[in-house]
């Protein structure tokens, strides 16, 4: 048996951390490129658990990344923007997406051998990144990303045939049940190692066809990677929100039934290739392999879709929402992954906050109608969530649309901080208001405008709530200038008492205070509504 040099293992190794490398270098720059493009088509697209599987796919084999697509239609979830059965189906879709990296390898690695053509090509987009900025970087990182694969595979393939009669397919599992399943914790294990999927594949492939194992080994081989991505999944969902967890949890149970019945289908597959052209599958195994992957990933699509209604009732009873109601949306993945859609829900969670002030204030102010009690002290809590969520999203450009929509956020949130504290002051200045005869039409006027922003908030019409809002303040700061002269000449005169005619100053200005800052909301809402149009 020949020995193998420590130079040889080095290269296996080197050409796989080449690969992987260039895996994730290109990932980054494609989504820079392209990541909320595709992420916005993800969104326009889906429709029904089917085209969810249809853009699931499609945007997996744009990105490279099954995560970030995954993240992205866990993230429209979580901000109300779709069903979870529809982002199921893009979940499921992913998986199809996934096996675009199998044919890159064989039909540009194996076939057109891109190795060193490539090798300019990473020069070039290593000129483009370094000096160039915006679509032109980003489009030059993917393409040295691009060439560091192939240059990984070449050296792969060169490392790979140096364990020749050392690595064969009789000093692996052979071909029976129990075989097959040996291989496939292999797999599983191989993917836990390489964090990636992608890696094993491209080592996979590269074996078979360097005819280190064979056909019916690999597949077993590619059955275990699959799976073993679910392990990474459920591990990287502790801790994180119920869709995160549900997420995790669907990708284990569906990845277990595609599995299993890839299994199954070895045999038969095989069978398939040799009864149609005789030797056919020995002398084009890597070409059968990818099609096996692409084939029982989307059979298992198929076969789970018509079910994605059903399946998404189950994940959401076994895994039930406990988080807080404000925050519950707030998705920690999402400032990495996606932080343009971080922003989105950030909106929306600070959109729940404000309309829960509005019910509480008017619930202080003695409205039975449109009032409703809040827990002041968990919507503190969740003020403040929300506030350090918005200043973890890391925008890149300071100067578009998103960096004025944060900063628009920010200001709501400091205004709703301090609308916050106004009622917190129910015990005194809130009952003063009701207390007070003539404040009757003031104190009924914010009730009614607090209801009226309410319902165009909710309609999603921002600019009326702002219109409405600016004017009730106009009209209360007019009031006050004429009020606060009368109460003071009151007082003057001894018509009233200092104590009586304080109270009533304090009661003025805190209805000024909570009008001015439910203006400053309703105005930094419709910005951020009217940057997003830009």
């Amino acid at each position: 048996m020949e020995n193998i040099s420590i130079l040889t293992i080095l290269n296996a190794f080197g050409g796989l951390g080449l690969f992987l490398l260039g895996m994730i270098v290109m990932t980054e720059g494609l989504r820079s490129l392209a990541g909320d493009a595709i992420r916005s088509a993800l969104m326009h697209f889906t429709k029904s658990p089917l085209s969810g599987a249809v853009t699931g796919a499609v945007t997996t084999a744009i990105l490279q990344s099954s995560s970030a697509t995954t993240v992205a239609a866990v993230g429209f979830v979580g901000a109300g923007l779709m069903a979870f059965p529809e982002a199921l189906g893009i979940i499921f879709g992913a998986n199809i997406g996934t096996t675009i990296t199998g044919w890159m390898v064989v039909l540009l690695g194996f076939k057109f051998h891109l190795g060193t053509i490539v090798l300019p090509l990473i020069f070039l987009g290593v000129i483009l990144k370094l000096f160039f900025h915006g679509k032109i970087s980003a489009f030059g990182y993917a393409l040295a990303g691009f060439g560091l694969i192939f240059v990984g595979i070449t050296l792969l393939q060169e490392s790979i045939s140096g364990f020749g009669g050392i690595i064969t397919p009789e000093n692996l599992p052979s071909d029976s049940l129990m075989g097959r399943l040996k291989l496939v914790m292999l797999g599983i294990i191989a993917t836990l190692i390489t964090q990636s999927s992608s890696a094993g594949i491209a080592a996979t492939l590269t074996a078979l066809y360097g005819n280190a194992i064979n056909f019916e080994q690999a597949a077993a081989l590619i059955i275990g990677m699959d799976i073993g991505t679910t392990v990474t999944a459920v591990m990287a969902s502790i801790g994180g929100s119920a869709n995160v967890r549900r997420t995790g949890l669907s990708h284990v149970i569906y990845n277990l039934f595609t599995g299993v019945m890839a299994i199954f289908l070895i045999t038969p597959y095989t069978y398939l290739w040799e009864s149609i052209a005789p030797n056919a599958l020995m002398q084009n195994a890597e070409i059968a392999l990818v099609t096996f992957h692409t084939f029982f990933n989307t059979l298992g699509v198929l076969i789970v879709l018509p079910f994605t209604h059903q399946f998404a009732y189950l994940m959401k009873k076994i895994i039930p929402s406990k988080k807080p109601k404000f925050t519950k949306k707030l998705d920690e993945r999402l400032l990495k992954e996606a932080p343009n859609l971080a922003l989105e829900i950030a909106r929306i969670s600070i959109q729940d906050e404000f309309i829960a002030l509005l019910q509480h204030t008017n619930f202080i102010l003695g409205d039975v109608q449109h009032g409703k009690k809040v827990d002041l002290t968990l919507l503190q809590s969740a003020l403040n969530k929300t506030q350090t969520y918005v200043d973890q999203i890391d925008l890149k450009k300071e100067e578009d649309a998103k960096w004025k929509q944060m900063i628009s956020l920010m200001h709501i949130l400091d205004h709703a901080q301090r609308l916050h504290e106004r009622c917190e002051e129910e015990e005194y200045r809130a009952k003063l208001v009701r207390k007070f005869p003539d404040l009757h039409n003031e104190h009924q006027n914010l009730i009614n405008n607090n209801a009226q922003i309410i319902t165009a908030i909710i309609s999603k019409n921002f600019s009326q709530a702002r219109k409405d809002a600016e004017k009730n303040e106009k009209q209360v700061i007019e009031f006050m200038k004429y009020y606060r002269d009368m109460i003071l000449e009151e007082m003057a005169k001894d018509e009233i008492n200092i104590p009586t005619g304080t109270k009533k100053l304090e009661a003025i200005r805190w209805l000024a205070r909570v009008n001015h800052h439910i203006a400053r909301i309703t105005y930094y809402m419709e910005q951020v509504i009217l940057e997003t149009a830009k």
